[in-house]
C-alpha cells in the first residue's frame, strides 16, 4: 500500500476508504493502535495479515505476550466498509490516536495508517529530511 489520502471523519465517526486502497485492504480488515516514529497512530491490517498477527501472538509463550502487545488485540475493530466504501471508526481508537474530523490515511507497505491531520504534519516535517530519508533508504537496503 502506497499513498497519502486526505480524508474527513463525519458525525459517525465514518471514513471513506480511498480508490487506490480499496482492492489492496479487501472487504474486512481491521484497525487497531499503532505508533510511528514515537506518535499516536491507527494501524490498519488486511484480514490476511490480520490472521498472521493472531497466529505470532498465539505462539508466543505465555511469558513474552506484554500487556501493550495484547491491547493490540483489545482495541482492534473489524471492518467491513458499506456500499459508499465508508467503514465506522470507534471512540476508544480515535481518543487513542487523537483522531479529529481532518484526517489523513497513508499506506506503508503491507499496512495503512490513519492519522490526525495536524499529527500527521508534524511528524512529517520531522521526518521528511535527507538525512532521515537516506537512513531509511539504507535501512531497506537502497
Amino acid at each position: 500500500m502506497i499513498g497519502k489520502y486526505p480524508a474527513k471523519l463525519d458525525d459517525k465517526n465514518r471514513l471513506f476508504v480511498p480508490a487506490k486502497l480499496r482492492n489492496e485492504l479487501g472487504e474486512d480488515f481491521y484497525v487497531t493502535v499503532g505508533v510511528n516514529c514515537g506518535r499516536r497512530c491507527l494501524t490498519v491490517y488486511t484480514g490476511s495479515d490480520w490472521q498472521t498477527l493472531g497466529e505470532n501472538y498465539n505462539n508466543l509463550p505465555i511469558s513474552q505476550r506484554s500487556a501493550a502487545t495484547s491491547l493490540i488485540f483489545i482495541y482492534a475493530n473489524q471492518c467491513s466498509p458499506d456500499k459508499q466504501f465508508r467503514f465506522t471508526l470507534t471512540q476508544p481508537l480515535l481518543d487513542y490516536a487523537g483522531i479529529g474530523r481532518d484526517v489523513i490515511i497513508v499506506g506503508r507497505a503491507g499496512q495503512a495508517e490513519i492519522w490526525d491531520a495536524t499529527e500527521f504534519a508534524a511528524f512529517e516535517q520531522e521526518n521528511l529530511t535527507p538525512e532521515k530519508l537516506l537512513a531509511s533508504l539504507e535501512a531497506i537496503g537502497l
